[in-house]
């Protein structure tokens, strides 16, 4: 069994949310086979409280856009690890620290990795990578 491609869009979705407030060291994990509550866990970090609170308010934000309802939220108080259930997607939003503590790719390990669509930034990333490279090749 694999994730579902509803799952897989709500994933991509919510990352693309998270990278646009900055979130790092973004990883879908597909544990479809061993939850039967979710298809995905969806993991990103925050270097801060703020910027987790942050990057979790874009995520329900981006989901409620697309008509996706949040079931559960946890950890807004502390903001060092937000937990929101979208049935389809669990996301896991920590502050760094926590999610080296916690280790929860250590714990799903044997959980097959998701593809996530975030090469809007490479491409933007590649294309100032291009354009210095045209600029030196001028000079």
């Amino acid at each position: 069994m694999t994730a579902s491609t509803r799952a897989i869009e709500l994933a991509n979705i919510a990352a693309k949310a998270a990278d646009k407030r900055l979130g790092f060291d973004i990883v879908g994990l597909d544990v479809s086979n061993n939850m039967p509550l979710t298809d995905i866990f969806l993991l990103a970090s925050g270097r801060n409280e703020r910027m987790v609170l942050s990057i979790a308010d874009e995520i329900e934000d981006a989901m409620r856009d697309i008509g996706q309802r949040t079931l559960r939220r946890e950890g807004r108080r502390e903001g060092r690890w937000v937990l929101l259930d979208f049935n389809d997607i669990v996301v896991h939003v920590f502050h760094e620290e926590e999610r080296t503590f916690y280790g929860l790719e250590r714990l799903w390990n044997d959980a097959p990795v998701v593809e996530l669509e975030l090469a809007e930034a490479d491409g933007d990333a590649e294309a100032d990578g291009d354009a210095e490279s045209d600029q030196a090749d001028q000079n």
